[in-house]
């Protein structure tokens, strides 16, 4: 795959009919070279002939291998004459990442410590198919009104939606588009983390790099603050195979030619299209309620462990974000106004100050992005950028640099492990075993991926945190 540099940290691959626009990938040199080791620019150029995409096929510094889209992938299409395509979202719809502060220092955590990761060990459900914190009666409400409902439950607080994207309610859910079969596999799995790369981490601020930002985000110097990544368990994987197989024989009645049937797509306005936007926002609503239901049982588990109230933990959202989603949005085009169908797959939404649809508390300084690392190395907290060069969007994480499978054959999960706790890390595996397929050697390096969404202005460096207990599932 030819691919020629634009600047330090910017790298196009050239237009080739029918490719209807370039690809565009941000990485360092470093990144750049496991990018092409991994083949994902493949991917990059595959996506760039999806019909209605303008602008480039993008690629964040985290990038690899995905599902017809790479993890990693932006790409927007018009709405008027697109197409959407759940390959641009994934599996794991709405998956995402939420952060909480506290009044804690690490101090505070080291003197609890064994107390902390005791409790969130028994509050925290986690593993391959393992059942969830809230009763099974609660999701026909979840799936039609999404973190609201699991607040009129009596998770979490009301100041939890402010900071929460899109107030944790996805715009246009529709039940009725997501099958039985999907229902019944998250009907008893309401907050809990699953498995692979999901986990709950407790974490340091260890380095402060835009105070203004950071005491926007309620964010201090050696404060404790924890972090929770999941999104909508086996429902939300249901809904994304469901929609795949219905979409796989529409095209063919839209004339659409794709070059991996993995990027199978239909009109955003078709009866299909809207269909699977029906079906891709109720599930968000599942992800929403499911990560804010995590982060009550967090509050608990940090009160019980002091003697106090989860009101008096000081424990306030700092923000939750998505990325795993396809979303409609106004974004200028050649200087117009366009009404966009922008795909995020492992991709964040980072909006620059001033946007509207930020809280007026975080308007002046602009939205929260969170870049969660591996297990055992640190993760970042950055902030949107006005003039953002990929459709207001940046990294998800650190980005897997090898398969499971290979991560394994290098350490044992026990070996991991007894590593973790070596550097200062409280570890409590739901699987010993599948501990090795996150360890921090499988992963890129996400102080590089966050320096280049730095240098490249997809977002700005707010603060390093430093991890020091993990649940996993």
């Amino acid at each position: 795959m030819e691919i020629q540099r634009l600047s330090d940290v910017v790298w196009v691959i050239p237009r080739r009919d029918p490719m209807r626009v370039p690809g565009r990938v941000f990485a360092s040199d470093a990144l750049i070279e496991t990018v092409l080791q991994d083949r994902a620019t493949v991917q990059v150029a595959n996506v760039a002939h999806l019909r209605g995409i303008v602008e480039a096929s993008y690629a964040m510094p985290d990038i690899h291998w995905g599902y017809g889209f790479p993890i990693g992938g932006v790409a927007a299409t018009t709405v008027e004459d697109g197409v959407i395509s759940p390959g641009g979202v994934g599996f794991d719809i709405c998956c995402g990442v939420r952060l909480i502060a506290s009044r804690f220092t690490e101090k505070d955590f080291e003197e609890q410590r064994a107390t902390i990761m005791a409790e969130l060990d028994r509050r925290i459900p986690r593993g391959i198919g393992k059942g969830g914190i809230a009763p099974p009666g609660l999701i026909r409400d979840i799936l039609e009104r999404g973190a609201a409902a699991a607040l009129d439950a009596g998770y979490g607080w009301e100041s939890d939606l402010e900071r929460c994207e899109e107030r944790g309610l996805s715009k246009g859910a529709d039940p009725s588009r997501v099958s039985d079969k999907a229902i019944n596999r998250g009907r008893s799995q309401i907050g809990s983390l699953g498995a692979g790369n999901h986990f709950l981490e407790v974490q340091i601020v260890d380095q402060i790099h835009d105070e203004e930002a950071a005491r926007a985000y309620g964010l201090a110097l050696g404060m404790v603050v924890v972090m929770i990544h999941c999104g909508s368990r086996g429902l939300g994987h249901q809904t994304c195979t469901d929609q795949l197989q219905l979409m796989g024989s529409a095209m063919r009645r839209y004339g659409i030619a794709v070059p991996d049937r993995q990027l199978a797509c239909v009109p955003v306005r078709s009866r299909e299209g809207e269909q699977y936007l029906g079906a891709m926002a109720t599930a968000s609503n599942y992800a929403w309620a499911n990560r804010h239901i995590l982060a009550d049982a967090a509050r608990h588990a940090f009160a019980r462990a002091f003697g106090t109230s989860p009101e008096r933990t000081g424990m306030h959202l700092v923000f939750d974000v998505a990325h795993n989603l396809a979303k409609i949005e106004t974004h200028d085009v050649a200087g117009r106004p366009t009404e966009l169908c922008v795909h995020r797959k492992g991709a964040t939404r980072a909006f620059g100050p001033g946007h509207p649809e930020l809280p007026p508390d975080l308007r002046a300084v602009g939205q929260p992005v969170l870049v969660p690392g591996s297990m055992g190395t640190a993760s970042w907290v950055l902030r949107g950028e006005v003039g953002n060069p990929a459709f207001d969007s940046a990294a998800h994480g650190a980005g897997r640099l090898m398969s499971r499978k290979r991560a394994k054959a290098q350490q044992s999960g026990g070996e991991v492990r007894l590593r973790l706790e070596d550097d200062g890390i409280s570890v409590r595996p739901g699987s010993v075993k599948l501990l090795s397929e996150e360890a921090p050697y499988a992963y890129k390096d996400v102080d590089a991926v966050a320096d280049v969404c730095h240098r490249a202005k997809l977002a700005a460096k707010v603060a390093r945190l430093r991890p020091v207990g993990v649940v996993k599932g």
